[in-house]
Protein backbone atom coordinates (compact mmCIF):
# COMPACT_ATOMS: atom_id res chain seq x y z
CA UNK A 1 0.00 0.00 0.00
CA UNK A 2 3.23 2.29 0.92
CA UNK A 3 4.69 1.53 -2.47
CA UNK A 4 1.40 2.63 -4.32
CA UNK A 5 0.94 5.42 -2.67
CA UNK A 6 4.42 6.46 -3.50
CA UNK A 7 4.81 5.59 -6.79
CA UNK A 8 1.28 7.69 -7.15
CA UNK A 9 2.90 10.44 -5.68
CA UNK A 10 5.95 10.21 -7.59
CA UNK A 11 3.99 10.16 -11.17
CA UNK A 12 1.87 12.87 -10.15
CA UNK A 13 5.35 15.19 -9.19
CA UNK A 14 7.06 14.20 -12.48
CA UNK A 15 3.74 15.36 -14.16
CA UNK A 16 4.54 18.90 -13.31
CA UNK A 17 7.51 19.34 -15.10
CA UNK A 18 5.56 18.29 -18.37
CA UNK A 19 5.10 20.62 -21.28
CA UNK A 20 1.75 20.10 -21.48
CA UNK A 21 0.07 22.79 -19.71
CA UNK A 22 -3.14 20.64 -19.30
CA UNK A 23 -0.91 17.50 -17.84
CA UNK A 24 0.80 19.57 -14.98
CA UNK A 25 -2.45 21.33 -14.07
CA UNK A 26 -4.26 17.77 -13.91
CA UNK A 27 -1.30 16.99 -11.09
CA UNK A 28 -1.61 19.73 -9.64
CA UNK A 29 -5.28 19.24 -8.81
CA UNK A 30 -4.31 15.88 -7.68
CA UNK A 31 -1.62 17.17 -5.66
CA UNK A 32 -3.91 18.75 -3.65
CA UNK A 33 -6.55 16.34 -3.04
CA UNK A 34 -3.69 13.76 -1.87
CA UNK A 35 -2.36 16.76 0.47
CA UNK A 36 -5.39 17.85 1.64
CA UNK A 37 -7.11 13.81 2.29
CA UNK A 38 -3.89 12.02 3.51
CA UNK A 39 -1.61 13.54 5.91
CA UNK A 40 0.74 10.50 5.42
CA UNK A 41 1.47 11.89 2.00
CA UNK A 42 2.76 15.10 2.95
CA UNK A 43 6.45 14.26 3.36
CA UNK A 44 5.87 11.99 0.72
CA UNK A 45 5.44 14.49 -2.05
CA UNK A 46 8.04 16.94 -0.35
CA UNK A 47 10.80 14.14 -0.61
CA UNK A 48 9.30 13.51 -4.51
CA UNK A 49 10.74 17.36 -4.77
CA UNK A 50 7.26 19.13 -5.67
CA UNK A 51 8.02 21.95 -3.74
CA UNK A 52 10.56 23.91 -5.97
CA UNK A 53 7.41 23.25 -8.97
CA UNK A 54 4.87 24.48 -6.86
CA UNK A 55 6.62 27.56 -5.64
CA UNK A 56 7.30 28.40 -9.62
CA UNK A 57 3.52 27.71 -10.24
CA UNK A 58 2.58 30.81 -7.83
CA UNK A 59 3.92 32.92 -11.21
CA UNK A 60 1.55 30.99 -13.35
CA UNK A 61 -1.12 33.40 -15.34
CA UNK A 62 -3.63 30.46 -14.23
CA UNK A 63 -6.03 31.45 -11.51
CA UNK A 64 -6.74 27.40 -11.31
CA UNK A 65 -2.96 26.31 -11.44
CA UNK A 66 -2.25 29.36 -8.20
CA UNK A 67 -5.06 27.97 -6.49
CA UNK A 68 -4.24 24.38 -6.85
CA UNK A 69 -0.24 25.22 -6.10
CA UNK A 70 -1.18 27.51 -3.13
CA UNK A 71 -3.25 25.44 -1.30
CA UNK A 72 -0.83 21.97 -1.42
CA UNK A 73 1.92 24.26 0.13
CA UNK A 74 -0.43 25.22 2.64
CA UNK A 75 -1.35 21.61 3.25
CA UNK A 76 1.96 20.52 3.07
CA UNK A 77 2.94 23.76 5.84
CA UNK A 78 0.93 21.35 8.44
CA UNK A 79 3.88 19.02 8.72
CA UNK A 80 6.61 19.55 6.54
CA UNK A 81 7.67 22.96 7.39
CA UNK A 82 11.69 22.89 7.58
CA UNK A 83 11.66 21.40 3.75
CA UNK A 84 9.64 24.16 2.68
CA UNK A 85 11.39 26.78 4.26
CA UNK A 86 14.75 25.40 2.77
CA UNK A 87 13.43 25.60 -0.75
CA UNK A 88 15.33 28.61 -2.57
CA UNK A 89 12.73 30.88 -4.32
CA UNK A 90 9.83 29.65 -1.59
CA UNK A 91 9.52 33.11 0.23
CA UNK A 92 9.83 35.05 -3.08
CA UNK A 93 6.99 33.44 -4.93
CA UNK A 94 4.49 33.41 -1.57
CA UNK A 95 5.65 37.47 -2.09
CA UNK A 96 4.86 37.38 -5.77
CA UNK A 97 1.51 35.83 -4.86
CA UNK A 98 0.71 38.15 -2.27
CA UNK A 99 2.00 41.11 -4.21
CA UNK A 100 -0.33 40.91 -6.76
CA UNK A 101 -3.59 40.38 -5.09
CA UNK A 102 -5.08 42.84 -6.83
CA UNK A 103 -4.09 42.34 -10.71
CA UNK A 104 -3.21 38.40 -11.46
CA UNK A 105 -3.28 36.42 -8.56
CA UNK A 106 -6.70 35.05 -7.24
CA UNK A 107 -7.95 35.47 -4.25
CA UNK A 108 -8.24 31.78 -3.46
CA UNK A 109 -4.18 31.67 -3.86
CA UNK A 110 -3.11 35.16 -1.92
CA UNK A 111 -5.55 33.08 0.99
CA UNK A 112 -3.47 30.03 0.81
CA UNK A 113 -0.11 32.12 0.72
CA UNK A 114 -0.66 34.24 3.76
CA UNK A 115 -2.24 30.98 6.01
CA UNK A 116 1.00 28.92 4.57
CA UNK A 117 2.86 32.20 6.09
CA UNK A 118 0.76 32.16 9.41
CA UNK A 119 0.96 27.91 9.67
CA UNK A 120 5.13 28.98 9.75
CA UNK A 121 5.16 31.46 11.97
CA UNK A 122 3.44 30.17 14.37
CA UNK A 123 4.99 26.74 14.22
CA UNK A 124 8.42 27.77 14.71
CA UNK A 125 9.27 30.65 16.64
CA UNK A 126 13.06 30.33 14.55
CA UNK A 127 11.10 31.55 10.96
CA UNK A 128 9.56 34.65 12.81
CA UNK A 129 12.80 36.88 11.75
CA UNK A 130 13.43 35.39 8.56
CA UNK A 131 9.93 35.74 7.35
CA UNK A 132 9.98 39.44 8.96
CA UNK A 133 12.84 40.48 7.16
CA UNK A 134 11.38 40.41 4.36
CA UNK A 135 9.96 43.89 3.69
CA UNK A 136 8.44 42.74 0.41
CA UNK A 137 6.14 40.23 2.34
CA UNK A 138 4.90 42.88 5.33
CA UNK A 139 4.31 45.24 2.77
CA UNK A 140 2.11 43.30 0.99
CA UNK A 141 0.24 41.98 3.66
CA UNK A 142 -0.50 45.43 5.03
CA UNK A 143 -1.28 46.62 1.36
CA UNK A 144 -4.30 43.54 1.29
CA UNK A 145 -5.63 44.94 4.63
CA UNK A 146 -5.43 48.57 3.56
CA UNK A 147 -7.41 47.50 0.13
CA UNK A 148 -10.92 48.21 -0.29
CA UNK A 149 -11.09 45.74 -2.87
CA UNK A 150 -9.88 42.97 -0.61
CA UNK A 151 -11.67 39.96 -0.29
CA UNK A 152 -12.88 39.25 3.43
CA UNK A 153 -11.08 36.41 3.75
CA UNK A 154 -7.64 37.58 2.35
CA UNK A 155 -7.85 40.32 4.95
CA UNK A 156 -8.37 37.59 7.69
CA UNK A 157 -5.69 35.15 6.46
CA UNK A 158 -3.18 38.68 6.06
CA UNK A 159 -3.86 39.72 9.67
CA UNK A 160 -3.00 36.19 11.30
CA UNK A 161 0.13 36.21 9.17
CA UNK A 162 1.01 39.71 10.22
CA UNK A 163 0.41 38.42 14.05
CA UNK A 164 2.36 35.68 13.14
CA UNK A 165 5.30 38.32 12.02
CA UNK A 166 4.24 40.47 14.93
CA UNK A 167 5.45 37.79 17.87
CA UNK A 168 8.98 38.30 17.02
CA UNK A 169 10.03 41.93 19.20
CA UNK A 170 12.16 43.04 15.92
CA UNK A 171 10.22 42.79 13.38
CA UNK A 172 7.49 45.49 15.26
CA UNK A 173 9.25 48.34 14.08
CA UNK A 174 9.26 47.21 10.48
CA UNK A 175 5.43 46.58 10.43
CA UNK A 176 5.14 50.34 11.25
CA UNK A 177 7.47 51.61 9.34
CA UNK A 178 5.69 49.98 6.20
CA UNK A 179 2.33 51.62 7.46
CA UNK A 180 0.54 49.06 9.74
CA UNK A 181 -0.63 50.89 12.37
CA UNK A 182 -2.89 53.23 10.08
CA UNK A 183 -4.11 50.36 7.90
CA UNK A 184 -4.79 48.40 11.28
CA UNK A 185 -6.88 51.17 13.04
CA UNK A 186 -8.57 51.78 9.56
CA UNK A 187 -10.20 47.83 9.71
CA UNK A 188 -10.91 48.19 13.17
CA UNK A 189 -13.10 51.68 12.90
CA UNK A 190 -13.99 50.82 9.76
CA UNK A 191 -15.09 47.26 9.55
CA UNK A 192 -18.07 46.10 11.51
CA UNK A 193 -16.84 42.11 10.90
CA UNK A 194 -16.46 40.98 14.34
CA UNK A 195 -13.60 38.17 13.18
CA UNK A 196 -11.55 40.58 11.74
CA UNK A 197 -11.69 43.66 13.88
CA UNK A 198 -10.61 40.78 17.03
CA UNK A 199 -7.87 39.50 14.75
CA UNK A 200 -6.46 43.52 13.79
CA UNK A 201 -7.14 44.43 17.40
CA UNK A 202 -4.79 40.99 18.01
CA UNK A 203 -2.28 42.24 16.12
CA UNK A 204 -2.03 45.66 17.03
CA UNK A 205 -1.78 44.63 20.81
CA UNK A 206 1.72 42.97 19.88
CA UNK A 207 2.94 46.30 17.58
CA UNK A 208 2.08 48.58 20.32
CA UNK A 209 5.09 46.76 22.28
CA UNK A 210 7.58 48.58 20.29
CA UNK A 211 9.09 52.12 20.97
CA UNK A 212 8.06 53.13 17.43
CA UNK A 213 4.46 52.67 18.56
CA UNK A 214 3.74 55.76 20.51
CA UNK A 215 4.00 58.35 17.33
CA UNK A 216 2.10 56.02 14.90
CA UNK A 217 -0.72 55.77 17.41
CA UNK A 218 -1.19 59.11 18.70
CA UNK A 219 -1.18 60.45 14.54
CA UNK A 220 -4.39 58.09 14.21
CA UNK A 221 -5.50 58.71 17.95
CA UNK A 222 -4.92 55.16 18.62
CA UNK A 223 -5.85 55.17 22.14
CA UNK A 224 -8.95 56.78 21.98
CA UNK A 225 -10.26 54.30 19.71
CA UNK A 226 -8.82 51.50 22.09
CA UNK A 227 -10.89 53.29 24.99
CA UNK A 228 -14.09 53.43 23.04
CA UNK A 229 -13.36 49.16 22.27
CA UNK A 230 -14.44 49.30 25.94
CA UNK A 231 -17.45 51.13 26.58
CA UNK A 232 -20.31 48.53 26.64
CA UNK A 233 -22.10 50.53 24.25
CA UNK A 234 -19.75 49.89 21.46
CA UNK A 235 -20.79 45.89 21.81
CA UNK A 236 -17.14 44.62 21.24
CA UNK A 237 -16.59 40.99 22.31
CA UNK A 238 -14.57 39.72 25.15
CA UNK A 239 -11.39 39.40 23.38
CA UNK A 240 -11.36 42.53 21.60
CA UNK A 241 -12.02 44.10 24.63
CA UNK A 242 -8.63 41.92 26.05
CA UNK A 243 -6.62 43.06 23.22
CA UNK A 244 -7.20 46.48 23.51
CA UNK A 245 -6.61 46.09 27.03
CA UNK A 246 -3.00 44.12 26.41
CA UNK A 247 -2.45 46.97 23.36
CA UNK A 248 -2.59 50.17 26.03
CA UNK A 249 -0.94 47.99 28.65
CA UNK A 250 2.21 47.64 26.11
CA UNK A 251 2.12 50.74 24.74
CA UNK A 252 2.55 51.97 28.46
CA UNK A 253 5.68 49.84 29.05
CA UNK A 254 7.45 50.72 26.00
CA UNK A 255 6.23 54.01 24.41
CA UNK A 256 7.84 55.74 27.87
CA UNK A 257 6.26 58.54 30.06
CA UNK A 258 4.45 60.51 27.54
CA UNK A 259 2.76 57.35 26.45
CA UNK A 260 1.83 56.51 29.88
CA UNK A 261 0.42 59.59 30.32
CA UNK A 262 -1.54 59.50 27.69
CA UNK A 263 -3.23 56.67 28.39
CA UNK A 264 -3.35 57.35 32.16
CA UNK A 265 -5.23 60.56 30.89
CA UNK A 266 -7.92 58.25 28.61
CA UNK A 267 -8.25 55.52 31.00
CA UNK A 268 -9.15 58.14 33.50
CA UNK A 269 -11.24 59.75 31.35
CA UNK A 270 -13.70 57.33 29.61
CA UNK A 271 -11.77 53.70 29.40
CA UNK A 272 -11.48 52.86 33.81
CA UNK A 273 -14.55 50.99 33.77
CA UNK A 274 -13.87 49.17 30.51
CA UNK A 275 -10.96 47.90 31.91
CA UNK A 276 -11.99 47.10 35.51
CA UNK A 277 -14.92 44.89 33.68
CA UNK A 278 -11.99 42.75 32.04
CA UNK A 279 -10.26 42.73 35.46
CA UNK A 280 -13.17 40.63 36.76
CA UNK A 281 -15.06 38.91 34.13
CA UNK A 282 -12.02 37.84 31.57
CA UNK A 283 -10.09 34.99 30.94
CA UNK A 284 -7.18 34.55 33.66
CA UNK A 285 -4.88 36.14 31.38
CA UNK A 286 -6.91 39.09 30.22
CA UNK A 287 -7.74 39.60 34.08
CA UNK A 288 -3.96 40.25 34.47
CA UNK A 289 -3.22 42.52 31.97
CA UNK A 290 -5.78 44.41 33.24
CA UNK A 291 -4.76 44.83 36.65
CA UNK A 292 -1.43 45.68 35.36
CA UNK A 293 -2.79 48.20 33.49
CA UNK A 294 -5.25 49.57 36.26
CA UNK A 295 -2.01 49.97 38.40
CA UNK A 296 0.39 51.92 35.75
CA UNK A 297 -2.33 54.33 35.36
CA UNK A 298 -3.35 54.45 38.83
CA UNK A 299 -6.61 56.29 38.64
CA UNK A 300 -8.52 54.92 41.57
CA UNK A 301 -9.65 58.29 43.15
CA UNK A 302 -11.24 56.56 45.73
CA UNK A 303 -13.19 53.45 43.77
CA UNK A 304 -13.53 50.54 46.38
CA UNK A 305 -14.18 48.32 43.05
CA UNK A 306 -10.68 49.82 41.43
CA UNK A 307 -8.85 49.25 45.12
CA UNK A 308 -9.87 46.03 45.70
CA UNK A 309 -8.75 44.81 42.12
CA UNK A 310 -5.12 46.54 42.97
CA UNK A 311 -4.68 44.98 46.01
CA UNK A 312 -6.14 41.19 45.13
CA UNK A 313 -2.94 41.66 41.94
CA UNK A 314 -0.42 42.03 44.39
Amino acid sequence: MEATKRRTIQSSVSKLSSVSEQTRAAALAELRLISKHDADSRPIIVDAGAVPYLAETLYSDSHESQENAAATLLNLSIATREPLMATRGLLDAISHALRHHDTTTSSAAVQSSAATLYSLLIAEEAYRPIIGSKRDIVFSLIHIIRSPNSHPRSIKDSLKALFGISLYPMNRSTMISLGAIPALFSLIVKDSRLGIVEDATAVVAQVAGCEDAEEAMRKVSGVDVLADLLDPCTGSSERIKENAVAAMLNLTRCGGERAREEVAAVVAAAGKEGIMDVAENGTAKGRRKAEDLLKVVACGNGDSRFDYLIKRSE
